[in-house]
């Protein structure tokens, strides 16, 4: 993908299908990253950017900053009273966030895999995941997760974008976050196992962190149950932020999330694992296990796993910027379908490493400009603000426009933002 940069294994912005039929067949963690089910969510508002100037966004996003916790390390606020109760969460998912009260019926129905992946096996989670798991859950982490107030500043397909509810001026609130620390140690634990099982079953290597095992193996079928239980645990997650970010807004405009129409148009995973089915070049349909590492999934319009109110559209594809770019919503192509497994890009892709940013950028001339931009901000942490801003990252208007020049996605609608909250 025109986003890929340099990561464990593979790179980010690659993706890898490999048969499920074929014994020799591998699952990598490298192929799918440490934050396992990174994803990004996407919910729209009634209201207009009128509505949100001045004093009101500055309350709005000190408001966000405040309801959600940030940080590396940082503690939620969500209640998870025993290891029971986690377990619960790794199985079931957005289901277990319904049925507690944090996501709305209509949020699983616009959600990967309706947000929950059935294989999960939270046995298969070691009791460290767990620990660092039981207390994350409704955090929004640091690095590039944030959640982002925007407003739709283009609309490219009329008729995609009403069918998604927006309209030049929408209000959206753009989610990024994964499984958290959970998620990281079930990919550490995974390598540890796979290292032992390469040791058995010899598989040829030109990089240690390319380590797999074959997906029949005991050792790949271990990962991905306990990789299943991570991506529930990241849809949790994020159905959590949602109800928190609903909250916030409720507060501010002394209106409920229902009377603000706050309705999540989708939600997409970054760095995941699934089997699906795709035809081949002879046109015969072969089920496949699909590595998405920094790549989203992007089906196209009639696929049948896709919501009815996009069917005749495709499925929705959420592109974050960077802090202080725009945003896209585009929709996947039959094209994309046939040439990536379904995939497109994820994001802008880094241009340059933390360090790097650290050492060329100045911070306060970064906020100088977001200010400029009346973008509102708040951060966990000042050093976030230079390893965050927009030269450290490509420029996501040539990735998506790549894209679609290549003909796997669609662009829909351009969001800008108006203020940002960063951990």
């Amino acid at each position: 993908m025109p986003d890929v940069h340099s990561g464990y294994g593979f790179c980010i912005g690659n993706v890898a299908a490999f048969d499920m039929e074929n014994p020799d067949a591998v699952v990598s963690p490298g192929g799918v990253g440490f934050d396992i089910n990174c994803g990004v969510r996407l919910l729209r508002t009634n209201l207009t950017e009128e509505d949100v100037s001045g004093d009101v966004r500055e309350e709005l996003c000190q408001t966000l900053f405040d309801f959600i916790p940030v940080g590396v390390g940082q503690k939620g606020v969500i209640p998870i009273k025993n290891s029971k109760e986690l377990d619960d969460v790794l199985a079931m998912g957005m289901d277990w966030a319904l049925r507690e009260g944090y996501a709305w019926p209509q949020d699983r129905e616009h959600c990967e895999e309706n947000g929950r992946m059935m294989m999960a096996d939270p046995s298969r989670v070691s009791k460290r995941a767990k620990k660092r798991g039981l207390s994350q859950l409704g955090t929004l982490g640091a690095g590039n997760h944030y959640c982002e107030v925007q407003v739709v500043e283009e609309i490219y397909d009329t008729v995609a974008a009403q069918r998604m509810g927006l309209s030049k001026g929408t209000v959206c609130v753009m989610i990024h976050s994964g499984s958290r620390g959970l998620g990281h140690q079930v990919a550490t634990d995974a390598l540890i196992e796979m290292d032992r099982a390469m040791e058995r079953d010899p598989i040829p290597l030109n990089d240690r962190q390319l380590a797999c095992a074959r997906i029949s193996s005991p050792e790949g079928q271990s990962y991905l149950k306990s990789m299943a239980a991570s991506a529930n645990y990241a849809w949790a997650n994020r159905s959590c932020l949602t109800y928190l970010t609903r909250r916030a807004f409720s507060k501010v405009f002394s209106k409920s999330p229902q009377e603000l129409d706050m309705h999540l148009i989708y939600d997409v995973s970054h760095n995941v694992a699934k089997v699906e089915r795709h035809e081949m070049e002879d046109s015969v349909v072969k089920t496949l296990l699909v590595h998405r590492k920094g790549s989203t999934r992007a089906f196209p319009p009639h696929h049948p796993l896709i919501p009815l109110e996009y069917q005749f559209t495709g499925q929705p594809v959420l592109i974050g910027g960077t802090m202080g770019t725009c945003s896209y919503v585009l929709v996947g192509t039959d094209t994309g379908m046939k040439e990536t497994f379904g995939s497109t890009c994820h994001g802008a892709g880094r241009a340059l490493s933390r360090n790097a940013s650290r050492r060329k950028l100045n911070y306060q001339e970064v906020l100088q400009q977001l200010n400029e931009k009346k973008i509102a901000i708040r951060v966990a942490s000042p050093k976030l603000i230079t390893e965050e801003a927009p030269e450290s990252y490509k420029d996501v208007v040539d990735v998506v426009d790549t894209c679609e020049a290549a003909g796997i996605s669609r662009k829909v609608v351009k969001l800008r933002p108006i203020a940002v909250v960063k951990g």
